[in-house]
Formats: structure tokens, sequence, C-alpha cells
């Protein structure tokens, strides 16, 4: 017999919840067969048969939080379902017991001692089947019904504080501990209960649903929390005038695109813009390790984009190496992998700096949170046309965009951050040097 494990799957991924099982109790897989898909909090990832043989055994649920080296499921190697052989061979012993001994008392004894068997074996399995029915009506979650079967508790036995009787996992440990939870119920009045259920009726007096949080969208939450609370981020804002660019677009685009086979966009303007003023501006692509500044010589620029479960950020790799189609192709090849759900880990790791676009939503004005342990994030919002005073003080209408930058103030100065983004606006609004610069 064989185990299933969870295995490696990167540096900083220790966990995962198993969103659905691809195979079943008694199927036959094969060696590198996946068996189920696995929710990280960057991708989700199948996870695959280290060996061929039968499905005797799956060992969790699906909704269930499992780390990596957890045995999930067990293989047979034989290739044969278990229990058969057993079944036949047992057949085959009373048929020769019954052959050896032609004494019909004893023949009609067996007889009936084998029904009393059969009768208890079936009332078994009813009374098991009512437990599982009974187990499955109690709320829990996936978290507290594993923690349960680790500590070998019946759920039906625990008493949830939560208004709605869901059972989490400090209920069953508090239960495990040995606190009665019964006794306190016992000395509080009933009317203190009757409260307590007005209480959570009166919270919402209308329909509501309720649905569990993804493992991405619980560490997508964690993080923007923690960022928060271990940064010292600040946004500083800036405009931009897209005259020139928009024009340039439009002056280029067809031949571009015959060239390229890629449309020319706005995002390639500003990923080259931002690698330039990171050049001018290193501590924007810097991160703090301890008690260093780790300042980065390198330009892999994440590409924020959002999907049916949360925001994810696949990374542009060597961005200043890259032409302005090759961004481009790279941008969109990464967005369609997004929503696809065919990212990789390495997609995702390793950025230096971010660029998240509001602005394709119908943003105007925005402020982006840092993505961790990146100390600099550019947004960019909706372009509009405004009033805009021009050099002979005359005003026109102009199609301008509302650009933000959030830093890490711990290492970043509000003069840098502001001459930062100073520069991206100079670059954009002057194009055709951004071109020539490469």
């Amino acid at each position: 017999m064989k185990e299933i494990k969870v295995p490696e799957l990167a540096e900083s991924i220790t966990e995962g919840t198993i969103a659905e099982w691809l195979v079943n109790k008694g199927d036959q897989v094969e060696k590198g067969d996946p068996v189920l898909e696995l929710e990280t909090d960057k991708v989700n990832v199948e996870v695959n048969a280290d060996t061929g043989g039968v499905i005797t055994e799956l060992l969790k649920e699906a909704g269930d939080d499992v780390e990596v080296g957890d045995v999930i499921a067990k293989v047979d190697e034989t290739g044969e379902a278990s229990g058969k052989e057993d079944d036949s061979s047992g057949e085959d012993a009373s048929e020769e017991k019954t052959e050896e001994k032609p004494d019909e008392g004893k023949q009609e004894a067996k007889e009936e001692k084998t029904e009393d068997k059969k009768e208890e074996k079936e009332d078994k399995k009813e009374k098991s089947s009512d437990d599982d029915s009974k187990k499955e009506d109690i709320i829990a979650t996936p978290a507290a019904r594993k923690r349960a079967r680790e500590l070998g508790i019946d759920l039906s036995e625990i008493s949830a504080r939560d208004p709605y009787g869901r059972v989490r996992p400090e209920d069953v440990d508090e239960h495990a501990n040995g606190s009665s939870k019964e006794e306190k119920k016992q000395t509080s009045s009933g009317s203190s209960s009757d409260k307590k259920e007005k209480e959570s009726k009166e919270e919402f007096s209308k329909p509501v649903e309720r649905e569990k949080m993804s493992r991405r969208r619980q560490t997508i939450a964690k993080r923007l929390v923690e960022v928060q609370q271990e940064s010292a981020m600040l946004t500083t804002f800036n405009e931009v005038d897209m005259t020139n660019i928009m024009n340039l677009r439009k002056e280029r685009k067809e031949a571009f695109q015959d060239k390229h086979g890629v449309k020319l966009g706005f995002m390639s303007f500003f990923t080259k813009a931002a690698v330039g003023a990171l050049k001018e501006f290193p501590l924007l692509n810097a991160e703090i390790q301890g008690k260093e500044v780790v300042k980065k010589k390198f330009y892999d620029i994440g590409m924020a984009v959002s999907t049916d479960e949360g925001l994810v950020v696949p990374v542009v790799r060597d961005a200043d190496r890259v032409g302005f189609a090759g961004i481009e192709s790279e941008i969109i090849r990464l967005a369609e992998m997004a929503r696809n759900k065919e990212l990789g880990l390495d997609d995702l790791q390793g950025g230096s700096f971010t660029i998240t676009n509001g602005g394709i939503f119908g943003s105007m004005l925005s402020t982006p949170i840092l993505n961790s342990p990146q100390v600099g994030i550019l947004g960019l919002h909706n372009i509009e046309k405004r009033p805009k005073v021009m050099p002979d003080d005359s005003i026109e209408a102009r199609p301008m965009m509302y650009i933000a930058l959030s830093y890490d103030h711990r290492i970043v100065d509000g003069k840098e951050a502001v001459q930062f983004l100073r520069r991206i606006k100079e670059m954009i609004e002057d194009p055709y040097d951004l071109l020539l610069e490469g």
C-alpha cells in the first residue's frame, strides 16, 4: 500500500485547500495521473499520483486544509480493488468446510450463524450511514472537521459558540481541553440564550447569503492588512497630459500591428517609463530585509490582473531588455493565462515593482496598496478630457490621466517619490524621447 502526499510546491507555499478530487475511491490510476486540484494562495495546482494502482482510501475531503507532507490518499499497487480477494477466499473456505463436515445439524447451525452475522453487518452499515448523515447535517468549517478527525472527536458532541451553530476549530479545541461548555449553558439563564438568539436575528433582518472565502481571497485579505500594518505607506499623485502619446499611437498603430502582430497599448509606454524612473531612483526598486536595504539591479515589473477569484500579479521579466512589442505580447499572454487559471508559480514570483491600471474599470483616482515586499506601486487611472491652461495662457480640453505612486516611507522619502512620479509624467508627455531612449 502506497501513500499519496502533498508534494513540495514552492519555497513560499506550505499549505493549501483541496479544491476538487479528480478521482474516487476504487478508481484505477497510473503514475503521474492527476488525483486532485489544490488551491494555494497564488495558483491552483494539480497533485499527481506517485505510483499506479487502485485508490483504496481518500483521507481528506474537498474543502479541507492540508500542508506539505500530509497523507491525502492511499493506493493499492496490486491494481485490484481491495476486499474482492478476501470475500472470494472467504466464500471458498466456507464451501470447503461445509464439504468436509457433512453433519446437517452443524451445517444448519453454521448457516444460521452466518445469517446472524450478515444481519449484524447490515445493522451496523445502516447505523453508520445514519451516523454519517447526522455528521453531514452538522454545520462545521472544513478546518473544524479536520481538527475533530485528528483528535477523534464526534462533531455532534461539540457545542458551537457561533450564533448560527457553526462549529469552528476553537470549539473543537475547547471541547478537547475538557472545558465544559454545557455547564456554562446550564448556569446561564434561559432569558440570556433567548436574548442571544434575538440579537443574532436582529443582526440581519433581511435575507443574506454566506459563502466561504477562497484561499486566494483569504491570502489577499491577510497580506493587504499586513502591508498596512508593517509598512509606512504613503501615496503621492500627479496628472499626465496624454495628448502626445495618443497621437503617436494613432500614427503608428497600424504599422506596429502589421510588423509585430500586437496592438500598441498604453501599458508598454508606462512600463518603459517606470523602468527609466526606477534607474534614476533605485530605492523604489528595492526591498527591506531585516536591517538591510536590498537594491535590485533587475527590472521585473508586476502587472496587476483582475480575475474572478481575485487579483493576481504576474511578472514581465527583464522589462528593460524587452521592446515595446515584447512587453505588449507578454502582458497579453500573462493576462490570458491568469483568466484561464494557467499561471505557474514562476509567473508570479520575484517582481521588483508593480503597475496597476484601475482606469480600465473607470477609476478616476485611487491609492494602490503595496505588493509586499516591494516598496513601490504605480497606479494608472481613467483618461478624461479636462480643461488645461496651456503655456500661452489659453485653455484647451486635453485628455488627462491621474497617476498615483504608493511607496514605503521607511526607505523612500517624499522628495524621491514626488520626483519619481514627475519623471514618469515627463516621459509619457514626451513619448518620442521615451522611444529614442528605449
